[in-house]
């Protein structure tokens, strides 16, 4: 369920269960296993603990890791549709979407025709438009672990701009037997405190900036990723 609409226009939405106890806890277990494949957690520029310190394992490229990014990705994908429901503008604002009319032509996708659509015909708008980031497993030590720079997700890094395709960021949350941990949004004044299998959506932007808070008397787990625009030769085609 998403968050109550007493912080409706921030953009920040909490869905809860979107995995349940038990597949968190057998992705907290496989973590647990991994250890010596786990890396130092990077920030945009690289290694930097004392902007984040935390163990890190990539799902991209991970072959013996792909049933879990299955399962996480298609859980981000039951929030989306939500969240696109609750905000069509995400993908019409920014795409001028067309439909055709019937009669030959073209009409622009309005708010109301996305929240008409089906499962299965708003899964094929957002697979056109829209496509999932790799997911990076984060493992915070407790009282020592944490991400306390206040950051976004969306930044100029390299030549493919691909972290500029970052529309939105995601966080689902693997365990909540620690104190404090929360995930705090500076300008809306908003901290998510973790609860086990609910999944945060919330814009990439720089309106959004947000920092990870240290957990306390136990260790923190989550997994973690981005909503990306499609690349502009997959929208409109080679120039």
């Amino acid at each position: 369920m998403a968050s109550a609409d007493e912080h409706l226009g921030d953009f920040i939405e909490v869905h809860d269960n979107a995995l349940d106890a038990a597949q968190c806890a057998a992705i907290v277990a496989r973590m647990r296993t991994a250890q010596s494949v786990l890396q130092p957690g990077e920030v945009g520029g690289g290694v930097y603990p004392e902007l984040k310190r935390s163990r890190d394992l990539s799902l991209q490229d991970r072959p013996d890791w792909q049933d879990v990014q299955q399962q996480l990705n298609l859980a981000m994908l039951t929030c989306l549709r939500r969240y696109a429901r609750r905000w069509p503008q995400l993908l019409i604002a920014p795409l001028m979407l067309q439909k055709a009319d019937g009669k030959g032509g073209t009409t622009r996708l309005q708010a109301d025709d996305i929240a008409a659509m089906d499962d299965a015909g708003l899964d094929q708008l957002l697979f056109a438009c829209l496509r999932p980031g790799s997911i990076n497993l984060q493992w915070y030590d407790a009282d020592q672990g944490g991400y306390p720079y206040w950051h976004c997700e969306l930044y100029p890094k390299d030549a493919a701009c691909e972290t500029l395709h970052r529309h939105l960021l995601w966080t689902l949350y693997l365990n909540d037997d620690f104190e404090a941990g929360e995930t705090e949004f500076l300008f809306q004044q908003r901290s998510i405190a973790p609860r086990t299998g609910s999944l945060l959506l919330a814009p990439a932007g720089f309106t959004h900036t947000h920092r990870g808070n240290r957990p306390r008397g136990g260790d923190k787990f989550i997994a973690t990723s981005w909503v990306l625009f499609r690349r502009a030769e997959q929208l409109y085609g080679s120039a």
